[in-house]
Order: C-alpha cells, then sequence, then structure tokens
C-alpha cells in the first residue's frame, strides 16, 4: 500500500510543481509522478537531515514534497535552457 500512497502522492506533487514551475503542457504524467518521487525525497533529505520516510504524510511534509519539486524542475530548467521560467 505504501507504494500506491507514493506515486499518488508523487504523482500530485509533480503536477502541483510543473504547474507552478509553468512546464506542464511539456511533460506527461509520467514525468509528473518522477519529478514528485524525487523532489520529496530531495526536499525531505534536505530540510530533515538526512532521514526521510519517517513522518507520516502532514501538511509539512507535502510542502517539503513540493518545495523539492519545484527545486528540481528549476535546475532541469536551468541545465535544459539555461534560464529558469
Amino acid at each position: 500500500m505504501g507504494i500506491i500512497l507514493w506515486l499518488i502522492v508523487g504523482g500530485v506533487i509533480g503536477w502541483l510543481a510543473s504547474i507552478i514551475m509553468r512546464t506542464d503542457a511539456q511533460q506527461g504524467i509520467f514525468l509528473n509522478i518522477v519529478v514528485g518521487i524525487i523532489g520529496a525525497f530531495i526536499g525531505g533529505l534536505v530540510l530533515s537531515g538526512g532521514s526521510i520516510n519517517n513522518s507520516p504524510l502532514t501538511l509539512t511534509s507535502f510542502l517539503v514534497s513540493l518545495l523539492g519539486a519545484v527545486v528540481l524542475l528549476a535546475i532541469v530548467n536551468l541545465v535544459r535552457r539555461g534560464s529558469v521560467r
């Protein structure tokens, strides 16, 4: 059940991050899920001091994951185009 929840929450986070960064039309649902999961991992790793997957899904953990996904999309845009949108 945990992996299904990760995919659903990762998809939502990736989708919201792509809307914030205005890249929603350029990527599909699979890339949204990947960006959401990797962004959540990066955000959790940076802001929780390296201990991830220890806290339940709360608003704070959701926002940290969203922040990580937005930062990841900004880095991808910077590498891809040379500028952050």
